[in-house]
């Protein structure tokens, strides 16, 4: 087993992204929406992986988006083989980091309400429950009724004091 490496992805990456995207989401972004976070000036996309060079082993990924004085993440996706190795604490730890270099206030997301695994990493990084909005999310199974997303933020002005 080696070492879990973390780099920022360029659009050269698009096709290791799109796959993870795909294979990780319920409703996965397009491969436009997903050529654009690698290529939008204002964020940062970072990919973790596993092998001896990155080429290999992709093996998740997280969009950073630069507001005016927040940054949100728009998602952190770990495909489904690479899950509970702890490579979604390694990008958020990243994010965290990054968010705080551009000098932002807060790090902002939502996260799905049924999502227990997310919710935990969240929680347990600092992230305060902000909000609901109500039945922002299509059901899972497209069956049934839409998802509350928790609004969450994770103050970074105060872990720079």
């Amino acid at each position: 087993m080696f070492e879990p490496w973390l780099l920022t992805l360029d659009a050269d990456w698009l096709e290791a992204v799109e796959r993870i995207e795909t294979h990780g989401q319920a409703h996965p972004s397009s491969r436009v929406q997903l050529m654009g976070a690698l290529t939008d000036p204002q964020g940062s996309v970072l990919g973790v992986g596993q092998g001896e060079q990155a080429s290999e082993g992709l093996c998740g990924f997280a969009v950073l988006s630069r507001q005016p004085f927040d940054a949100e993440l728009q998602t952190i996706t770990v495909a489904p083989w690479a899950r509970r190795q702890g490579l979604a604490g390694w990008l958020l730890t990243a994010l965290i980091d990054e968010a705080g270099n551009w000098g932002s206030e807060r790090l902002l997301l939502e996260v799905r309400a049924s999502n227990q695994a997310a919710l935990a990493l969240y929680r347990g990084a600092g992230f305060r429950d902000d909000g609901v909005r109500r039945g922002y999310y299509p059901p899972l199974d497209g069956n049934g009724a839409r998802e509350d997303a928790l609004l969450m933020s994770f103050p970074l002005a105060d872990s720079r004091d």
